[in-house]
């Protein structure tokens, strides 16, 4: 009776230094999957979080689904002026017409982004929008200027073969039928920001609205070929950060 005790005792040790491993193994593959951060900024009537949750995990999802990346379940929120943001590759903000960066949250983003980071900006349409953001862009970088992404880039070639850039239109202009093209006159363009070695740091969509095409995929009003491209793109934008 004593042998048997002494047999289920070291039985139940074993199985509970396996479950134990076990745990750290995934806890330890878990701190290395890639985590979809979204910034958290300050503003006039800030809305950094517009779509969220939705767009974030529906774009995580596919993520996880067509690409052999290890990529955690749930977004980060990160505040921009935070050195938390040091710790993720990449990161992912929008409504950017309403930014208003302080110096100290410019000099933060600036170092991200020249030490390696990469971030995706999105959800801004027309000339107004565009002129608010890029004097908020120019706290970050003085002397640097967004230029178009041309197809031949990287970019648009290093998962997904994309040859031509879409229009991908907010949920109220697709619920319309209409375009943010038709609707202010601005065509969609892909605009980036390199380092002094060629390396791109910031994917900046204007006129795109990347976020709702994720949060509205299986939405039967938004148009398919729209959400595609918005998830081939986000795709390619994290394969792009991760690998250069």
């Amino acid at each position: 009776m004593r042998t048997l005790l002494i047999f289920s005792v070291f039985t139940m040790m074993f199985f509970l230094t396996v479950l134990l491993a076990e745990k750290q193994e995934i806890t330890a593959q878990s701190t290395d999957a890639f985590t979809f951060v979204r910034l958290k900024y300050r503003g006039y009537r800030s809305i950094w979080d517009l779509d969220w949750p939705a767009s974030d995990r529906n774009f995580t999802f596919q993520l996880r689904e067509h690409t052999n990346i290890e990529v955690s379940p749930k977004e980060k929120i990160v505040d921009i002026r935070s050195k938390e943001l040091f710790e993720y590759p990449f990161a992912y903000m929008l409504e950017v017409s309403r930014l208003r960066l302080t110096s100290e949250e410019a000099e933060n983003v600036r170092e991200y982004l020249l030490r390696g980071g990469f971030i995706m900006v999105d959800d801004f349409h027309g000339g107004r929008q565009w002129k608010q953001f890029y004097k908020q862009f120019k706290k970050i970088f003085p002397k640097r200027e967004p230029k178009d992404i041309p197809i031949s880039h990287p970019l648009f070639h290093c998962f997904y073969q994309i040859d031509e850039l879409k229009q991908i239109p907010g949920a109220g202009a697709a619920r319309r039928g209409r375009t943010y093209e038709k609707h202010d006159g601005f065509p969609a363009r892909c605009l980036g920001v390199y380092d002094d070695y060629g390396r791109l740091m910031m994917m900046i969509n204007f006129n795109n609205d990347l976020g709702d095409g994720w949060e509205h995929a299986a939405d039967g009003f938004y148009p398919r070929d729209a959400s595609d491209m918005a998830f081939k793109l986000g795709i390619n934008a994290v394969v792009y950060a991760l690998t250069h």
